[in-house]
């Protein structure tokens, strides 16, 4: 580490400090915004253990044996807590977007609080909470719609849900606008806007990947694996052939990596799609039983999950010497799955680094020794959670009878009657409802 204009820089790797100079950056370009302080880094927490067993190590492969073992370590927890099930699943994404979002914040408030102005931090956090109750309170309505039902005061709550919401939302802009003050309003409503965007990226898409796990866990599952998958043979790839830098913003990433990562992902999303396809746990979506209380992940698997027989082109015909081959419909959907996450996922981390260099910061934070903060690990994440959620709502998602029953059940007697005497009219109308009334 050395000291430069008050700010603690990483000197990093030799090749980095090259691509920014060859990039052409000037040196006014590199300072920061004028009016705003540097941002500080975080120092180095590998464990004392690490640092000296691996002390005989250059920097180049200690960082690599550091990431290894850490990397190893995170695998493991990310099994033990699907072997959890799906309740854990959603409370550990709780934890990382508040955890993301601290990250974020805790930037904008070390230039922020240098000014010594109110409110900055409670309103961030208010905030937080505000749309949280809005999209978790939207997701028990829809989900817990039985439950919801059964107990007064959350039936209330759900009638007004939006209501309330935008309410707890409205407390929070009076209180930034009492918060103003003269000298400072652009920095404020570059704060306020700070918080939303923020807001944005982490809370929403942490909100859509609770929403991809409903749908199964296979499709919370894949996704993610996908995504550190990509990470990991990038980074191995490049590690030991990465020649050709692949962009500006990340000197340290390289065309081999982008390359030998992109196979790799697709060869591991196809095998682990079909190792998961054939267990319900995986495959059926998450529900709430209403008779026990709790989350169920039984069902009848749909095609989807279900072998069947695809003819091979005839050039694979040749090379193979097979005619067909049997698959489950999902590892089709694995290929989509996996190219996304090697091609556009890394832009996730590009965004990322962009916004790190603004700030002259290394990591997000140091929570994970040669990791960085927990947002350098889900950088990729969230645009992986929307991407999913939106294929999902395309290609997979239809009609659900289930949802439309509850929600047929939760209205009036005489609504009942009347939506029961047009379909009747209509099945009758298209010769459905004789056809059944002679069948049986």
């Amino acid at each position: 580490m050395k000291q430069d204009r008050g700010t603690l820089v990483e000197t990093g790797s030799e090749a980095e400090d090259r691509m920014e100079k060859e990039g052409g950056v000037s040196d006014s370009e590199s300072k920061p915004d004028s009016g705003v302080p540097d941002v500080p880094t975080t120092s180095d927490d590998t464990p004392e253990v690490l640092n000296k067993a691996l002390s005989g190590l250059s920097s180049r492969w200690k960082n690599w044996w550091v990431r290894g073992i850490l990397t190893l370590a995170m695998i493991s927890f990310f099994f033990f807590i699907i072997y959890l099930g799906p309740i854990v699943l959603m409370m550990i994404v709780l934890c990382v977007q508040i955890k993301c979002f601290h990250e974020i914040i805790t930037i904008g408030y070390s230039v922020y609080h240098s000014y010594d102005l109110p409110w900055f931090r409670t309103l961030s956090w208010y905030f937080l909470l505000c749309v949280n109750y809005f999209f978790y309170g939207e997701t028990v309505t829809d989900s817990f719609f039985t439950l919801v039902q059964r107990e007064e005061p959350l039936r209330i709550l759900s009638k007004y849900h939006r209501f309330i919401s935008f309410a707890l939302y409205l407390s929070g802009f009076c209180m930034f606008v009492l918060s103003l003050v003269k000298k400072h309003y652009r920095l404020q409503f570059y704060m306020f806007g700070w918080t939303h965007v923020t807001l944005l990226i982490v809370v929403t898409q942490s909100h859509l990947i609770i929403h991809n796990l409903f749908e199964g866990m296979i499709w919370f599952i894949v996704p993610i694996s996908c995504v550190i998958c990509n990470d990991i043979m990038a980074y191995m790839f490049g590690f030991f052939f990465g020649r050709t830098p692949l962009i500006k913003l990340s000197p340290k990433k390289t065309w081999e990596g982008f390359i030998g990562g992109f196979f790799a992902t697709i060869v591991f999303g196809i095998l682990l799609s079909y190792v998961m396809s054939g267990y319900r746990y995986f495959v059926c979506p998450v529900e709430f039983n209403n008779d026990s209380n709790s989350f169920t992940v039984y069902c009848e698997p749909s095609e989807l999950f279900q072998l069947q027989d695809y003819t091979l082109p005839s050039v694979l015909q040749s090379f193979t010497g097979w005619t067909t081959v049997k698959l489950y419909p999902f590892q089709i959907h694995s290929i989509a799955l996996s190219s996304f996450a090697s091609i556009m996922g890394p832009f996730g981390g590009f965004f990322a680094s962009g916004f790190k260099r603004a700030f002259k910061i290394k990591d997000f934070a140091n929570t994970i020794p040669g990791h960085g903060g927990i947002m350098d690990r889900f950088d990729c994440q969230y645009l992986m959670a929307t991407f999913v959620n939106v294929y999902i709502a395309s290609f997979i998602r239809g009609p659900n009878p289930t949802k439309v029953i509850q929600q047929l059940l939760a209205l009036r007697p005489d609504q009942q009657l009347y939506i029961y005497n047009s379909l009747k009219a209509h099945l009758t109308e298209r010769g459905l409802l004789g056809a059944l009334e002679e069948a049986a």
